[in-house]
């Protein structure tokens, strides 16, 4: 199976999920938006990832690729390729579906826990509540036909099926202590004072849920791999 990945900035990688596609033995390519890169033709593509990044989906007029990329996820999805969004990914899914992407009333920033619903076969494994690591401050509205499957009291849209092989998570199972670190070191000035947002210290200190975010992960792309 041959999975590319898009990435929008150097900082926010595959994380975890390198691991799970050099253990399957996946072919793995990737587009690197902020080089200027060229996606490849879509039919040697069997499987989409689109990472996070700090810019928004509206903000073409900075990053005049995002309608690019939008229009090569509308055709992947399209085609029935599978499709996962993280982050800026799941809402640049949302926004190739044709729903709206704005800014949340919260910022989320840290480890706050997620609740689940059993809402599709794909997730039905999934705990009923989970500490999940989160860095997003906009949010977006359901794809029509689309299935919510999370939610928290700061967002209520934290993930969605569409269909049978497209699913987005507003949040980041596939951190690393590393990306964590990442994160923290490249969105310092983010991390004021507010109700859903933590100190860095107290980010780190959250990582020892770093080791069940990526189980589930791993578990969701086994899923999505059959």
């Amino acid at each position: 199976m041959h999975i590319h990945y898009f990435q929008h900035v150097p900082f926010e990688g595959l994380g975890c999920i390198a691991d799970w596609i050099a253990r399957k033995g996946h072919q793995v390519s990737a587009t690197h938006w902020y080089k200027q890169e060229t996606p490849p033709a879509l039919d040697a593509v069997d499987w989409l990832i689109v990472l996070g990044g700090p810019m928004g989906v509206y903000d073409q007029d900075r990053y005049p690729w995002l309608e690019v990329e939008k229009n090569y996820i509308r055709d992947a999805v399209a085609q029935g390729k599978r499709v996962l969004g993280i982050c800026l990914g799941a809402q640049l899914v949302a926004a190739a579906l044709g729903a709206k992407v704005y800014p949340n009333k919260e910022k989320e920033i840290g480890w706050f826990p997620v609740h689940f619903e059993k809402a599709h076969p794909l997730v039905d494994f999934m705990p009923v509540t989970e500490m999940v690591f989160h860095w997003h401050g906009d949010t977006f509205d359901l794809p029509e036909n689309a299935v919510r499957f999370a939610s928290t009291p700061a967002c209520r849209n934290q993930a969605f099926i569409y269909g049978e092989r497209t699913v987005g998570l507003q949040f980041h199972f596939e951190a690393t202590a590393t990306s964590v670190d990442d994160m923290i070191h490249h969105g310092k000035e983010e991390l004021i004072e507010a109700t859903y947002i933590q100190r860095a210290e107290e980010i780190r200190a959250g990582n020892g849920h770093i080791a069940i975010n990526n189980q589930l992960m791993f578990t969701l792309l086994d899923r999505m791999e059959k």
